[in-house]
């Protein structure tokens, strides 16, 4: 695996380091993300809002991620009962992750303001939740990020690789750090 391309992710102060591996634009899907909540995360952990930019991200599978150090300051942020669990570094309060509740639904993306070198995965493929003025918000490309999210998901699922995750302890099914779900006041606020 050694000229397997990667990029190393790492948190703010350091703690918390891993790597995604292979970090190629094959093996995930670049895009921009300005959906409320994102940028909802952003602002309360202090890292302000992506404002029009958007957040960048790249949609991959679990089993892509290792941890090196750090897991012990992983955190997680939950804004409804059922939303994502948006996984943080509680040392530093940087935004890192986002999966979904379960393990065996291998979806991860990954912050790529934590990764050295983002550029591996290519050029912005797609945008989601963008503003419209005067109407809601619409997606570019988004049947092909849906569509490629799911193509990884069901081929980790038949492959048994959803079972390679560093979030979860599949004896429980209970994610590996503490998750904070919001009151619906405290997720008011937010967006206030």
């Amino acid at each position: 695996m050694s000229d397997t391309p990667s990029t190393t992710l790492s948190c703010t102060c350091g703690k918390v380091r891993g790597r995604v591996r292979p970090a190629t634009s094959r093996t995930g899907t670049h895009l921009i993300c300005h959906c409320r909540d994102c940028r909802a995360v952003g602002r309360y952990l202090g890292g302000g809002d992506a404002g029009p930019d958007g957040v960048d991200l790249v949609q991959t599978s679990p089993d892509t991620i290792e941890f090196e150090t750090g897991t012990e300051y992983l955190a997680i942020l939950r804004l409804s009962p059922k939303g994502p669990l948006r996984w943080y570094a509680s040392c530093c309060k940087t935004p890192m992750f986002n999966t979904l509740a379960r393990p065996g639904l291998a979806f991860v993306t990954v912050l790529l303001d934590t990764a050295d070198n983002p550029e591996l995965f290519g050029p912005v493929v797609a945008q989601s939740f963008v503003p419209q003025p005067g109407g809601p918000p619409r997606h570019k490309n988004g049947g092909r990020m849906v569509f490629r999210a799911l193509s990884r998901m069901i081929a980790a699922r038949l492959s048994g690789r959803w079972r390679q995750t560093p979030f979860f302890d599949l004896q429980t099914g209970d994610p590996i750090a503490p998750v904070r779900v919001f009151t619906r006041d405290e997720r008011k606020a937010l967006y206030d």
